[in-house]
């Protein structure tokens, strides 16, 4: 079987967690572009550094099929892998019914009538990428290159015209001027939104050359060029001078309208369109290892473990998970984001009790990268975006009535891990029986 080149998964990687500024919008109608600056300085050392260390230390660890879930099932058991593998699908299921919505929203800058086929171009959007992922992963590979160009180039056309044109650049300071915890919180939910998904890429570590080396360079390429396009992009809508109190998603391509004209408009929306398709499908190819590995485990049923007689894949598991997008996308923007989040900072929790349980109970086993702290250390390092996670929530508690219904769902998921577990130890009880795995 070919496997993934470090580059082609920068790629994959860059397009599962960021694949450009697109979505970020929002953040600057919330906390202005001085309170985007300092959010996007902050949080990624609290949110995404401590992520990161724990994702490459465990996936040097089991570079293994299925990645986050075989972690925690060896370090914490079955029924927390299961809520591991639970979350993770539900809250993939969030983030990938955003993408096609998204899509239609940048394209509306070229063709204002295809608002009114949101849902039939969503649909076509699922069932394409659900067929570039049953035919292989290195088609998504090669495909996730050329998507990252498409999204990378109009932001270096904007920074040019920005650091080479005849007026100054006016970098925003990092500052919140009259902030509301409310807002606040929200704000945290787009950033760490647009975070996102660096676990999501050890799902198929199985199926990358080299893993552990691979991956160390290919995050760290995708760290570097997530950051930097985020921050560029904040010093781009402040050098235009734009009201930002009513920005929304899909409004990126003003900012190319107003520093370059509507060609440059029209190549920015072109890239948001480029993003959230390769967002799309990088983000489907990690989540449909993770069932199937289940299945493996009799944690769902058997016919999830089918995989195509030709190209080897998952394909029931894409299936499926298409399926289920194609009812999710009559869903907002903002609704999904928070639902998104809730379950995305559970599952994490879990990973980071991972780290910690084998780097006490397996001191010694081989570890390619190892973060550079003692247990105490690590506690501290894992301490600071479960505080992230825990403030984003609480704020979004006390927000207006409109969060209630996200909050509502997205805490309702959570907790149907707890129902489908009943179900799983009623039918099957001598799986419930099964502990860690650490010898």
């Amino acid at each position: 079987m070919r496997k993934l080149r470090p580059l082609q998964l920068a790629a994959v990687i860059f397009l599962t967690v960021s694949g450009g500024p697109y979505g970020l919008e929002p953040l600057f109608s919330y906390v202005g572009t001085h309170g985007a600056m300092l959010l996007l300085l902050v949080t990624p050392l609290l949110w995404d550094v401590p992520t990161i260390l724990t994702v490459l230390e465990l996936n040097s660890l089991m570079p293994v099929t299925g990645g986050y879930y075989q972690w925690v099932k060896h370090a914490l058991g079955l029924r927390w892998a299961f809520f591991e593998g639970w979350w993770t699908w539900l809250y993939t299921f969030c983030d990938l019914t955003i993408y096609p919505v998204l899509f239609v929203t940048y394209a509306a800058f070229f063709f204002p009538e295809i608002a009114h086929y949101k849902i039939p171009v969503c649909l076509l959007i699922v069932w394409t990428s659900a067929l570039l992922n049953i035919i292989g992963i290195v088609p998504v590979g090669k495909a996730s290159l050329v998507l990252s160009a498409v999204v990378i180039v109009p932001f270096l056309l904007i920074f040019g015209l920005l650091f080479f044109g005849s007026h100054p650049v006016a970098i925003p300071t990092p500052a919140l001027h009259n902030p509301q915890f409310s807002t606040l919180s929200l704000g945290l939910y787009t950033v760490m939104w647009n975070f996102i998904g660096w676990d999501n890429a050890t799902t198929y570590a199985g199926e990358v050359a080299r893993p552990v080396r691979s991956y160390f360079t290919s995050v760290c390429l995708a760290f570097l060029f997530t950051v930097s396009i985020y921050i560029l992009a904040t010093i781009s809508v402040n050098q235009t001078g734009i009201d930002t109190s009513g920005f929304h998603e899909g409004d990126m391509p003003l900012i190319g309208v107003l520093l370059g004209g509507r060609w440059l408009g029209m190549l920015v929306a072109a890239g948001g369109m480029a993003g959230t398709l390769g967002l799309y499908s990088a983000v489907l190819l990690s989540v449909s290892r993770v069932p199937k590995v289940m299945a493996d485990d009799q944690l769902l049923p058997t016919w999830f473990c089918a995989l195509h007689r030709r190209f080897g894949t998952p394909y029931i598991s894409i299936l499926v998970s298409s399926a289920i997008v194609s009812i999710l996308v009559v869903l907002s923007f903002s609704e999904l984001v928070v639902m998104d989040i809730i379950l995305y900072g559970a599952a994490l929790t879990l990973e980071f009790l991972a780290l910690i349980i084998l780097r006490s109970k397996e001191p010694d086993r081989p570890r390619p990268f190892k973060i550079p702290l003692g247990k105490k250390g690590l506690v501290l390092l894992v301490i600071a975006p479960i505080l992230v996670y825990s403030i984003a929530l609480a704020g979004a508690l006390m927000s207006s009535d409109t969060m209630q219904l996200p909050l509502g769902l997205g805490l309702g998921m959570l907790f149907s891990a707890t129902l489908a577990w009943w179900v799983i130890r009623w039918r099957k009880p001598h799986l419930a029986t099964q502990g860690p795995h650490i010898k």
